[in-house]
């Protein structure tokens, strides 16, 4: 069976050790988690827990409905890249004599559409902000050709393209019934 790279959205209450209680699941079935990010969402007092692993359909939709079984856990979802709008955000730290030598900074600003958020004597930092395979690309080539001195990239923030946040159709489903 191919893998694909899946995209699970969970929503929780702020809860401590729920994190641990959500990687345990995916130690449990050998599954390697490629980015995690957590935020509040939309919806106040509600956290919004973004996780992107490679593995086949009917493995993401068992490890989902275990995610729910969770006391903590409102509902999780999970989507393919077709069904969400993306992005990662992305560090890179140069040595300003390195990033000088190869000629205007203006040209690499405008090839990637990066923001220079620190520059001084020793180095410059700058963010790109894009897919994986776009700020991958960018550090391929400013290593190759400058030199990086450090990296960082972020987990995935997504949101679907449904007009609103699955969970608030969830929620307004439970206050209909409740009264």
């Amino acid at each position: 069976m191919e893998k694909t790279l899946y995209t699970i959205t969970v929503f929780s209450e702020n809860t401590v050790g729920l994190l641990g209680q959500i990687t345990i699941i995916f130690t449990r079935r050998a599954l390697n988690i490629e980015t995690l990010s957590v935020s509040p969402s939309a919806i106040k007092g509600i956290h919004k827990f973004t996780i992107t692993l490679f593995t086949t359909q009917d493995v993401v939709e068992k490890v989902v409905k275990q995610i729910d079984k969770r006391i903590d856990i409102l509902k999780s979802y999970y989507n393919t890249d077709d069904d969400l709008v993306h992005q990662e955000i992305a560090l890179y730290k140069i040595a300003t004599d390195n990033l000088l030598q190869q000629g205007s900074i203006e040209e690499l600003i405008r090839k990637y559409h990066i923001r220079v958020l620190e520059m001084n004597a020793d180095f410059v930092v700058l963010q790109k902000a894009g897919h994986y395979a776009e700020t991958q690309q960018m550090f391929e080539e400013l290593s190759e050709t400058v030199g990086v001195l450090q990296f960082i990239r972020s987990g995935r923030v997504a949101i679907t393209k449904s007009k609103v946040e699955r969970l608030s159709d969830m929620l307004e489903g439970i206050k209909k019934y409740q009264n």
